[in-house]
Protein backbone atom coordinates (compact mmCIF):
# COMPACT_ATOMS: atom_id res chain seq x y z
CA UNK A 1 0.00 0.00 0.00
CA UNK A 2 1.40 3.05 -1.00
CA UNK A 3 2.02 5.85 1.85
CA UNK A 4 -0.65 8.31 0.99
CA UNK A 5 -3.09 5.23 0.70
CA UNK A 6 -2.06 4.35 4.39
CA UNK A 7 -2.42 7.52 5.77
CA UNK A 8 -5.99 8.01 4.33
CA UNK A 9 -7.16 4.73 5.63
CA UNK A 10 -5.48 5.51 8.59
CA UNK A 11 -7.80 8.58 9.10
CA UNK A 12 -11.10 6.94 7.57
CA UNK A 13 -10.40 4.39 10.44
CA UNK A 14 -11.47 6.93 12.99
CA UNK A 15 -14.66 7.80 10.97
CA UNK A 16 -17.87 7.04 13.27
CA UNK A 17 -21.37 6.70 11.93
CA UNK A 18 -23.70 9.60 12.13
CA UNK A 19 -20.76 12.06 11.94
CA UNK A 20 -20.93 14.97 9.27
CA UNK A 21 -17.81 14.83 7.54
CA UNK A 22 -15.35 17.66 5.63
CA UNK A 23 -14.02 15.93 2.76
CA UNK A 24 -10.29 17.54 1.60
CA UNK A 25 -9.30 18.32 -1.97
CA UNK A 26 -5.94 16.62 -3.57
CA UNK A 27 -4.26 13.67 -4.45
CA UNK A 28 -4.03 11.80 -0.82
CA UNK A 29 -8.34 13.04 -0.46
CA UNK A 30 -9.06 11.07 -3.62
CA UNK A 31 -7.73 8.30 -1.91
CA UNK A 32 -9.39 8.69 1.43
CA UNK A 33 -12.81 8.88 -0.46
CA UNK A 34 -11.92 5.82 -1.45
CA UNK A 35 -11.37 4.38 1.67
CA UNK A 36 -14.90 6.17 2.61
CA UNK A 37 -16.37 4.78 0.30
CA UNK A 38 -15.72 1.08 1.24
CA UNK A 39 -16.96 1.14 4.35
CA UNK A 40 -20.09 3.25 3.26
CA UNK A 41 -20.95 0.01 0.97
CA UNK A 42 -19.37 -2.29 3.11
CA UNK A 43 -20.31 -1.72 6.69
CA UNK A 44 -23.43 0.42 6.22
CA UNK A 45 -21.53 3.44 7.30
CA UNK A 46 -23.65 6.76 7.60
CA UNK A 47 -22.12 9.98 7.19
CA UNK A 48 -22.63 13.11 4.87
CA UNK A 49 -19.73 15.32 3.76
CA UNK A 50 -19.02 18.52 3.04
CA UNK A 51 -16.78 19.12 -0.31
CA UNK A 52 -14.22 21.35 -0.26
CA UNK A 53 -13.87 21.91 -4.40
CA UNK A 54 -15.61 21.09 -7.29
CA UNK A 55 -13.37 18.12 -7.68
CA UNK A 56 -14.29 16.28 -4.31
CA UNK A 57 -17.91 16.92 -5.07
CA UNK A 58 -17.65 14.70 -8.45
CA UNK A 59 -15.92 12.32 -6.79
CA UNK A 60 -17.92 11.90 -3.96
CA UNK A 61 -20.79 11.38 -6.00
CA UNK A 62 -18.99 9.03 -8.60
CA UNK A 63 -18.39 6.98 -5.59
CA UNK A 64 -21.78 7.18 -4.19
CA UNK A 65 -20.35 9.34 -0.96
CA UNK A 66 -23.57 10.92 0.46
CA UNK A 67 -22.89 14.56 0.65
CA UNK A 68 -24.26 18.08 1.89
CA UNK A 69 -23.03 22.01 1.91
CA UNK A 70 -22.12 24.33 5.36
CA UNK A 71 -25.63 26.14 4.94
CA UNK A 72 -27.11 22.34 6.15
CA UNK A 73 -24.77 21.91 8.50
CA UNK A 74 -22.33 24.76 9.57
CA UNK A 75 -20.78 22.54 12.43
CA UNK A 76 -18.58 19.34 11.14
CA UNK A 77 -17.90 16.68 13.48
CA UNK A 78 -14.69 15.93 11.66
CA UNK A 79 -12.19 17.47 8.25
CA UNK A 80 -10.18 14.74 6.85
CA UNK A 81 -7.11 16.75 4.01
CA UNK A 82 -3.71 16.13 3.18
CA UNK A 83 -1.12 19.07 3.61
CA UNK A 84 1.84 19.96 1.19
CA UNK A 85 3.54 21.01 3.93
CA UNK A 86 3.46 19.70 7.73
CA UNK A 87 5.63 21.39 10.72
CA UNK A 88 6.49 20.17 13.96
CA UNK A 89 3.73 21.91 15.55
CA UNK A 90 1.50 20.81 12.78
CA UNK A 91 1.02 23.90 11.38
CA UNK A 92 0.92 23.24 7.34
CA UNK A 93 0.91 24.81 4.05
CA UNK A 94 -1.97 23.94 1.96
CA UNK A 95 -3.70 24.93 -1.33
CA UNK A 96 -1.54 23.60 -3.96
CA UNK A 97 -4.57 22.03 -5.67
CA UNK A 98 -5.94 25.23 -5.52
CA UNK A 99 -9.14 24.85 -2.81
CA UNK A 100 -7.14 26.57 0.23
CA UNK A 101 -10.41 28.93 0.52
CA UNK A 102 -12.91 26.09 1.07
CA UNK A 103 -10.71 23.77 2.84
CA UNK A 104 -9.79 26.91 5.28
CA UNK A 105 -13.48 27.13 5.94
CA UNK A 106 -14.09 23.78 6.35
CA UNK A 107 -11.02 23.34 8.83
CA UNK A 108 -12.13 26.15 10.64
CA UNK A 109 -15.75 24.55 10.77
CA UNK A 110 -14.91 20.95 12.21
CA UNK A 111 -14.40 19.71 15.77
CA UNK A 112 -11.45 18.25 14.61
CA UNK A 113 -8.97 18.68 11.57
CA UNK A 114 -7.25 15.78 10.62
CA UNK A 115 -4.18 15.95 8.07
CA UNK A 116 -3.06 12.76 6.12
CA UNK A 117 0.24 13.23 4.56
CA UNK A 118 3.50 10.42 3.47
CA UNK A 119 6.48 11.39 5.66
CA UNK A 120 8.26 13.53 3.34
CA UNK A 121 5.58 16.31 3.83
CA UNK A 122 7.24 16.73 7.46
CA UNK A 123 9.75 19.48 8.16
CA UNK A 124 10.83 21.18 11.49
CA UNK A 125 9.41 24.47 9.72
CA UNK A 126 7.70 25.71 7.15
CA UNK A 127 9.46 27.04 4.23
CA UNK A 128 7.74 25.99 0.98
CA UNK A 129 5.41 28.82 -1.21
CA UNK A 130 2.72 29.72 0.26
CA UNK A 131 -0.63 29.88 -1.92
CA UNK A 132 -2.64 33.24 -1.65
CA UNK A 133 -6.30 33.42 -3.33
CA UNK A 134 -6.62 36.70 -4.36
CA UNK A 135 -9.50 38.94 -6.14
CA UNK A 136 -8.77 39.42 -9.39
CA UNK A 137 -9.74 43.05 -9.41
CA UNK A 138 -7.20 43.58 -6.42
CA UNK A 139 -4.02 41.07 -7.86
CA UNK A 140 -2.27 44.06 -8.60
CA UNK A 141 -2.57 45.34 -4.92
CA UNK A 142 -2.18 42.23 -3.50
CA UNK A 143 0.89 41.19 -5.61
CA UNK A 144 2.74 44.49 -4.45
CA UNK A 145 2.01 44.03 -0.79
CA UNK A 146 2.72 40.59 -0.79
CA UNK A 147 5.98 42.10 -2.35
CA UNK A 148 6.05 44.60 0.33
CA UNK A 149 6.43 42.05 3.02
CA UNK A 150 9.42 40.23 1.55
CA UNK A 151 7.45 37.83 -0.33
CA UNK A 152 7.84 36.85 -3.94
CA UNK A 153 4.75 36.00 -5.97
CA UNK A 154 4.25 33.72 -8.55
CA UNK A 155 1.10 33.85 -10.76
CA UNK A 156 -0.37 30.56 -10.77
CA UNK A 157 -0.61 29.33 -14.42
CA UNK A 158 -2.97 26.38 -16.06
CA UNK A 159 -1.06 25.41 -19.61
CA UNK A 160 -0.55 29.56 -20.58
CA UNK A 161 -3.63 30.30 -19.15
CA UNK A 162 -4.33 32.10 -15.64
CA UNK A 163 -5.74 29.59 -13.44
CA UNK A 164 -9.07 30.09 -11.61
CA UNK A 165 -10.25 28.59 -8.27
CA UNK A 166 -13.65 27.20 -8.10
CA UNK A 167 -14.81 30.92 -6.50
CA UNK A 168 -13.47 32.77 -9.47
CA UNK A 169 -9.72 33.57 -8.29
CA UNK A 170 -6.62 33.79 -8.81
CA UNK A 171 -3.65 32.33 -7.33
CA UNK A 172 -0.36 33.74 -6.01
CA UNK A 173 2.31 31.05 -4.79
CA UNK A 174 4.78 33.19 -2.74
CA UNK A 175 8.31 32.05 -1.35
CA UNK A 176 8.65 33.56 2.17
CA UNK A 177 11.85 31.31 2.42
CA UNK A 178 11.91 29.78 6.10
CA UNK A 179 9.33 30.69 8.37
CA UNK A 180 9.94 30.51 11.97
CA UNK A 181 6.72 32.05 12.85
CA UNK A 182 3.99 31.11 10.36
CA UNK A 183 1.02 32.68 12.67
CA UNK A 184 2.93 36.11 12.00
CA UNK A 185 3.12 35.49 8.32
CA UNK A 186 -0.57 34.56 8.10
CA UNK A 187 -1.54 37.73 9.92
CA UNK A 188 0.25 39.74 7.80
CA UNK A 189 -1.69 38.43 4.25
CA UNK A 190 -4.87 38.10 5.53
CA UNK A 191 -4.07 41.97 6.34
CA UNK A 192 -3.53 42.84 2.40
CA UNK A 193 -5.80 44.44 0.39
CA UNK A 194 -6.87 42.28 -2.46
CA UNK A 195 -6.45 38.79 -0.71
CA UNK A 196 -9.11 36.59 0.26
CA UNK A 197 -7.37 33.56 1.90
CA UNK A 198 -4.22 32.11 2.05
CA UNK A 199 -2.36 28.56 2.26
CA UNK A 200 -1.03 29.01 5.89
CA UNK A 201 -3.16 26.70 8.02
CA UNK A 202 -1.82 27.80 11.49
CA UNK A 203 -3.63 26.38 14.88
CA UNK A 204 -6.06 24.18 13.31
CA UNK A 205 -5.08 21.05 12.40
CA UNK A 206 -5.58 18.31 15.98
CA UNK A 207 -3.60 15.43 14.46
CA UNK A 208 -1.77 14.27 11.70
CA UNK A 209 -1.85 10.45 10.06
CA UNK A 210 1.93 10.23 8.60
CA UNK A 211 2.87 7.16 6.82
CA UNK A 212 5.94 5.58 5.57
CA UNK A 213 7.21 2.49 4.27
CA UNK A 214 7.00 1.21 8.42
CA UNK A 215 3.81 1.80 8.50
CA UNK A 216 1.27 4.99 9.85
CA UNK A 217 1.64 7.07 13.16
CA UNK A 218 -0.36 9.34 14.62
CA UNK A 219 0.87 12.79 15.63
CA UNK A 220 -0.87 15.19 18.27
CA UNK A 221 -0.94 18.89 18.52
CA UNK A 222 1.01 19.43 21.95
Amino acid sequence: MDPKEAAARSAVAAVESGMVLGLGTGSTAMKMLAALADRVHQEGLRIVGVPTSLATEREAMRLEIPITTLAAHPELDLALDGADQVDAHLDCIKGYGGALLREKIVARCARRFVLMVDATKLSLRLDKPVPVEVLPFGAGAARAGLEAMGGRPTLRKSGKEVFVTDNGNHVYDVAFGDMPDPGAVARRIAGIPGVVDHGLFVGLASEAHVADANGVRILHRA
